[in-house]
């Protein structure tokens, strides 16, 4: 498998400091930084990062170098879109570090303005494409607009650029998931057939080894039992010989909350990842845990809540992704730690190879592991998948985040609403 280019920037390290007498001068207009400080990350192309920048108040101290404050994640693409010429006032692209003090918004119904403090900016130049490792910038830089009596600036930011290669595989469904499609490897224009995926809603046979975490089956597709409950989903990921590799299946049904007729967070329905058991080969193991219910509001989301499992077992796990997808016009699923969540940072991502190493693929030590695309409610939905090249050693690896994109795809038609019987009003009732 060939994987695509991909260039990580990430942005960290950050600190703000005022040197000298600067922290009491009133001209700054940040004399006592009574309130938090934030920047503004702008990158052409890309939607606005917000961040909170911390203040630094001793002359010595630099912020942690291996802090992660943002990052964006560039394809090729994108880099010939930032390096072609632009218009109107700006003939360069650049990554723009805007740093404010205060927050938008309303104070005893009087508008409370941000104080602009200063401006970090630094051009996207050609060795953005080299795809090779280089640090943009790392260290003090002046970014205040006055000047102190010594020369120097009254703010300074602390900051770290970096540009890493993220090579990635990319997969597409070439079909609905429940009509059971092959899933290809795009690579430029041509798309190779890496693995089948089988859905299926039958009762699971006594020999069938996933039979033994099934919550239920049906013997066919019985449509009263669907208005009540939605049970007995499973979905196999094929290797090209015909091997089952990879499963997910669900575990608790979706079923209705009490006095509505859609899945609640207080009793999501949830989907269990499996890969084969390297010792007993008729065997599977827990991998991951995926739960999801619908959050009402104004345009209705699907929540995603996965769980990475501790080796063969189902309890003992660690959260590591909860997104909302839109409803209506789907979205995209993903695991990232610079994106989410930090805590997970140093969590080794178990690998389920079929050599039997369960050690892992490596600790995140921060950025993309996974991201899946899929469509709305009604839609033709063909799951789009980005793997991180870091985390995949064999096809086995990439099956089992297949087995968690179908599972994440499906579950926007297991959160649907459920249909209501209409009740006859009686005539004698009041």
């Amino acid at each position: 498998m060939d994987p695509q280019a991909f260039i990580r920037l990430s942005i960290g390290s950050l600190g703000l400091r005022i040197p000298g007498s600067a922290l009491n001068s009133a001209r700054s207009g940040i004399q006592a930084f009574s309130s938090p400080c934030l920047c503004e990350i702008r990158l052409r192309g890309f939607p606005v990062r917000t961040t909170p920048v911390p203040f630094i108040s001793s002359p010595d101290a630099i912020p942690d170098a291996h802090s992660i404050a943002s990052s964006f994640y560039l394809e090729e693409s994108d880099l010939k879109a930032l390096l072609a010429p632009g218009c109107f006032y700006s003939p360069h692209a650049y990554l723009e570090i805007v740093v404010f003090t205060g927050r938008k918004g309303f104070h005893c119904g009087v508008g409370v303005k941000r104080h602009q403090i200063g401006t970090f900016k630094l051009e996207v130049g050609p060795e953005w494409g080299e795809g090779k490792p280089v640090i943009l910038f790392n260290g003090w830089i002046g970014i205040g607009k006055n000047k102190q009596e010594s020369g120097k600036p009254e703010a300074e930011l602390h900051l770290r650029v970096k540009l890493d290669p993220d090579p990635r595989y990319v997969f597409q469904f070439e079909d609905v998931t429940m009509l059971s499609p092959q899933i290809v490897q795009l690579q430029g224009s041509i798309r190779q057939p890496i693995f089948s995926c089988k859905f299926s809603r039958e009762r699971v046979p006594q020999v069938d080894p996933l039979s033994a975490y099934w919550s239920g089956s049906v013997d066919s597709v019985d449509i009263e039992t669907e208005r009540r409950e939605r049970k007995g989903w499973k979905v196999k990921i094929h290797d090209l010989s015909g091997s089952a590799i990879a499963a997910a299946f669900i575990t608790t049904p979706f079923v209705p909350s009490t006095g509505c007729d859609w899945v609640a967070r207080s009793n999501p329905g949830a989907w269990l990842i499996v890969h084969p058991d390297a010792c007993r080969p008729e065997s599977w193991q827990p991998w991951g845990k995926l739960e999801a219910w619908r959050e009402r509001g104004i345009r209705d989301s699907i929540c995603c809540r996965f769980h990475l499992l501790s080796e063969g077992q189902e309890s003992g796990n660690v959260l590591m992704s909860e997104i909302l997808i839109s409803a209506e016009k789907g979205g995209e699923f993903f695991i990232d730690t610079d994106r989410q969540l930090r805590t997970a940072a140093a969590t080794p991502i178990p690998s389920p190879q079929s050599s039997g190493d369960f050690s892992g693929l490596g600790p995140v030590t921060g950025g993309f592991v996974m991201s899946c695309r899929v469509q709305g409610e009604g839609k033709s939905s063909k799951p789009t998948v980005q793997l991180a090249m870091r985390h995949v050693t064999c096809v086995e690896d990439a099956a089992i985040f297949m087995a968690l994109a179908a599972a994440v795809d499906l579950s926007i038609e297991a959160c649907r609403p459920f249909r209501r019987k209409l009740r006859r009003r009686s005539h004698h009732s009041l």
